[in-house]
């Protein structure tokens, strides 16, 4: 109900970006929660009620990458754990994890790992026998090969 001569206080630009911060971090905890269902920009920013580029523009300000990204390295994450336990082909772990191309996967996964998802399934299962799996996860999270260009010593 709209009252003539009655003004409301905006909310304080804190408050805005406390709200927006909020609404960014449950979309990342979506991903984090439905990784292996397909999940797009616009559906995640219809959810809750931003465009897909504000959400798209906020999500990389807020956690340094596009939301894109971010899904494929949870995905990739999760790859890594089930090619660690090699009970299943390189094709049902791209499946699996909610990729839709196996190209795509493979590209993105030698992008952030470093090696084909073959090559890692062959050599991660011995590289981590006898480790705790959180230690292996931990031991094994995927570095963007460019994060490990600028960390390495000059």
């Amino acid at each position: 109900m709209i009252r003539w001569g009655v003004t409301q206080a905006s909310p304080s630009p804190d408050a805005v970006q406390l709200r927006d911060f909020a609404r960014l971090r449950r979309v990342r905890d979506r991903m984090d929660r439905e990784y292996a269902k397909p999940l797009n920009v616009d559906a995640l920013a219809r959810d809750i009620g931003m465009s897909s580029g504000h959400l798209s523009r906020q999500f990389k300000l807020a956690f340094g990458e596009s939301p894109y990204s971010y899904l494929m390295t949870r995905r990739i994450e999760r790859a890594m754990a089930l090619l660690r336990r090699g009970d299943l082909s390189v094709t049902e772990v791209c499946f699996t994890v909610g990729c839709a191309s196996l190209g795509t996967f493979t590209t993105r996964f030698t992008e952030l790992v470093g090696v084909s998802p073959g090559a890692y399934k062959r050599d991660a299962a011995q590289a981590t026998a006898g480790m705790p799996s959180c230690v292996a996860r931990q031991v094994t999270r995927p570095i963007r090969n460019r994060e490990a260009q600028e960390r390495e010593p000059t």
